[in-house]
């Protein structure tokens, strides 16, 4: 069956399939949020060990998946990965940077002889959740508001953005406001989640000032995070977008992002069910004693983000626009590996349900009992 499928449908396929693990990631940013969260509710040694040591169970998920991710990108789309990861490497350096920083603070901050003491290990890990998170949120955006790179007949990256005589490569992203307001959109979220998770992992019997600070935690940041989100949602209905014609050719297109939600009206249902999930699994955490509303947040995250990821690639859209030159920019049919590497690929990926199957039942197991203050003077802190 897959080697009859033709070579547009696996290009779009192997969009789906990495714009899947992209939302996975902003489902799993839980952990950074949670990070972020640390020093606003956690007011004692026991409090922070149960915060820190909740998040250091699952530390490892949200990187893996975004270097599946990245993986992904450049076995299928090996242009944009070598456009992106080979001009903006700046703004790589840095994400990547903050979760080499992160990784080091769960092993390090309770080591004994601890030089830099454990405050420092938590600015590393709120750093990881903020700047970090921002600057992806913030190379997400470029997908609508394009980048500042040509390409020549070798498909030679140029970047060309420079301040103060310094060529930024790709930090400049941060500066488009539509950019910073995705970026901090998805901090907060994170946050939103980070704080739900808690509640969902670890006994609050104990600990109820930290459960009510959780569950306000959650609310403060969904009301932080409200006003970006609608005014991303707003500028992607009335903002130009990069249409591509049948020739090729790239041009500009007055709400074509509206347009491409109008002509794919499930999308537009993933965002609107997307949207409702997360509110309900905020208010729900936020104003009764459930502790399930990171499920329901979670998928609705998911739901957002292949929206957002989905959007600007489909419909004759260039997914990776030039605002330097337009016709260097990036579609998944000029950006994809060959029609027999996508379908060998395809083949691989038969296995992926497996891997997730597995993933879900190792949390199983982890989670399968909330974490205690009793717990953590026994097992290894982080």
């Amino acid at each position: 069956m897959i080697s009859n499928l033709d070579y547009a449908t696996l290009q779009q396929l192997w969009w789906i399939i990495c714009a899947i693990v992209g939302s996975l990631f902003l489902f799993l940013t839980f952990v950074q949020g949670g990070q972020t969260l640390l020093w606003q509710i956690a007011k004692t040694d026991v409090e922070k060990s149960l915060v820190v040591t909740s998040l250091g169970r699952k530390w490892e998920m949200p990187f893996t998946t975004l270097v599946l991710f990245g993986g992904a990108l450049f076995a299928a789309f090996p242009k944009f990965y070598a456009t992106s990861f080979g001009g903006a490497y700046w703004v790589w350096i840095l994400i990547l940077f903050s979760f080499i920083i992160q990784a080091v603070s769960y092993e390090y901050r309770k080591k004994p002889n601890n030089v830099l003491g454990s405050t420092v290990y938590e600015l590393f890990l709120f750093i990881n959740g903020s700047v970090g998170i921002l600057l992806i949120g913030a190379a997400v955006g470029t997908f609508y508001t394009g980048s500042n790179f040509t390409l020549d007949l070798y498909n030679k990256v140029t970047w060309d953005y420079t301040l103060l005589g310094i060529n930024l490569r790709g930090l400049e992203a941060a500066f488009s406001l539509f950019n910073l307001s995705l970026g901090i959109f998805l901090v907060f979220n994170a946050r939103v989640l980070g704080a739900l998770y808690l509640l969902n992992s670890i006994d609050l019997s104990l600990t109820p000032d930290l459960e009510s600070r959780l569950r306000k935690g959650a609310w403060t940041s969904f009301l932080i995070a409200l006003p970006f989100l609608l005014y991303v949602f707003i500028s992607l209905l009335v903002m130009k977008g990069f249409g591509v014609d049948s020739t090729g050719t790239v041009s500009l297109v007055g709400s074509k992002y509206l347009s491409n939600l109008l002509a794919m009206p499930h999308l537009l249902v993933l965002l609107l069910l997307g949207i409702v999930l997360v509110l309900y699994g905020v208010v729900s955490s936020a104003f009764t004693q459930s502790d399930k509303g990171i499920w329901f947040s979670g998928l609705g995250t998911v739901f957002v983000g292949l929206v957002v990821l989905c959007l600007p690639a489909f419909n004759n859209t260039a997914f990776y626009p030039s605002k330097l030159d337009l016709q260097s920019s990036l579609t998944i049919y000029n950006a994809s590996s060959s029609m027999f590497t996508l379908t060998i690929m395809t083949y691989v990926a038969i296995g992926i349900p497996f891997v997730l199957g597995y993933i879900v039942y190792v949390w199983k197991l982890m989670d399968s009992k909330k974490l205690t203050v009793d717990e953590i003077t026994h097992e290894k802190t982080y």
